[in-house]
């Protein structure tokens, strides 16, 4: 099953989203797409299109509204003009809300209740699935792509327990480093992994290298999903 959707996240505000669900599958992985990407992007499609190959069901949705990033690019070209000003792609916050609003979309809905949930968040939208994690107990599984976890505060991570998987470009240096103190800090995670995937950069854009981050997070989350 392949269908659109709309979130009602509140009165005034929805979300369009993408819910593919495989024949038979048990699972349903949240995308939280990180700061300047869309469920739309080509990157973000691949991964999907491999988890649900593997039969891994997928919701994909952009975490902010039009207006809200439409306001973004307005604000980012006079931001030097406003100090202390937080751009919404930046607002973890706000993004974590939002995660939180559709997790619980998903809980409720006829054609998901009844999937087990996971995340997989990229950049600022990994920092957002952690603290979704450290508050919806019943998430089975997160997966971080090049994320910013340094934006998660120490005291959060200690509440997440589900297992967690960081996947982060060999180039991707800074990164690298910011995972693994990540995992360090999740004292009641059991199972954590750091997978490198050798040659990429921080938005895994070189050729083959995003087809194989599907291919390490749809391996792992299966693992956790039979």
């Amino acid at each position: 099953m392949k269908a659109s959707q709309v979130i009602q996240i509140n009165a005034s505000i929805s979300l369009e989203a993408i819910l593919t669900v495989p024949d038979n599958s048990t699972s349903i992985i949240i995308f939280a797409h990180g700061s300047g990407s869309s469920a739309t992007s080509s990157r973000n499609q691949i991964v999907a299109k491999t988890l649900n190959e593997n039969g891994l069901g997928t919701l994909q949705f952009d975490l902010l509204t039009k207006e809200e990033q439409e306001s973004d690019i307005r604000t980012q070209q006079i931001i030097h003009k406003l100090p202390g000003v937080t751009l919404n792609k930046f607002n973890i916050e706000l993004l974590t809300e939002r995660l939180d609003a559709v997790t619980q979309w998903v809980q409720n809905n006829n054609d998901t209740k009844n999937l087990n949930v996971g995340y997989l968040g990229a950049s600022t939208g990994a920092a957002a699935a952690l603290y979704a994690a450290s508050s919806f107990r019943d998430v089975k599984a997160v997966v971080s792509r090049g994320g910013r976890t340094d934006l998660v505060d120490k005291k959060t991570l200690e509440y997440i327990k589900c297992p967690c998987l960081f996947v982060v470009g060999g180039n991707d240096k800074k990164v690298i480093d910011i995972n693994m103190k990540t995992m360090e800090y999740l004292s009641n995670v059991k199972e954590k992994e750091l997978a490198i995937v050798k040659g990429a950069s921080h938005l895994f854009e070189e050729s083959g290298k995003i087809e194989e981050v599907g291919k390490i997070a749809s391996s792992w989350l299966g693992s956790y999903f039979k």
